[in-house]
This record gives structure tokens, sequence and C-alpha cells, in this order.
């Protein structure tokens, strides 16, 4: 379903940590296991407002907290700032790689690294 060069990079950087869980955050469906099977959309958070954004957390994180433990795991985000806002806060072990990289300094990080 996701096929971006970006979303490919992070994936296969995913991949690589040896991860036990790798969890795909979705604008439309929330969290989501990287093999479960959704429809097509066309939904981003960039353009909601942020109390739309906090309830959408809201919701992953209440089903981050049925599949994980969020005071001891380690959580590795790849995702853009306005996905892992309002989650961060309510993690315990939270790493951001590319804190800070620009969309182009990704891409060139996970074509390194990944």
């Amino acid at each position: 379903m996701y096929i971006s060069q970006l979303f490919r990079g992070a994936y296969r950087y995913a991949k690589k940590l040896n991860a036990d869980r790798v969890f795909i955050l979705s604008a439309k469906y929330g969290l989501l296991e990287e093999y479960d099977s959704i429809e097509p959309y066309n939904e981003t958070l960039n353009n909601k407002t942020a109390a739309e954004v906090k309830k959408w957390a809201d919701g992953v994180l209440v089903s981050l907290a049925e599949k994980t433990d969020l005071q001891n795991d380690e959580f590795v985000f790849l995702a853009g700032e306005k996905y892992r806002k309002y989650l961060v806060g309510h993690l315990q072990h939270v790493d951001v790689p590319l804190l800070g990289m620009r969309i182009g300094e990704q891409l060139a990080f996970y074509k390194e690294n990944a």
C-alpha cells in the first residue's frame, strides 16, 4: 500500500534494526501492524487541526498500549513530526534517529543505511 521512496527507505531501515515489531502510523487507520491489509486512501495528518491530530494520537496510544509496554519498551520513530508529536510524551524510551532532517536528507540517510 505505501509505495513512496521515503516510506520504503524507512521500512527497510526499520527491518534492519531487527526490531521485535514494526508498526505503521496511518492517518486514516491509526496504528497498523506491518502486514495489515487496508483499503487505499488519500489522507494525511498534515491538513488536520491540532485537536484532530490529538484525537488521532489518543487512538494510536490506546492501540499501542494493547500491543506493547509503553513504559518499558523502546520505540524508534521514523515518522514525521506531525505523526509523533502527541505520542512521544507518553512513551518512556524513545529514539528519533532522523530528528531535524529534511526529506532529502532522510532519503540520503536511508540510501546509505537501509
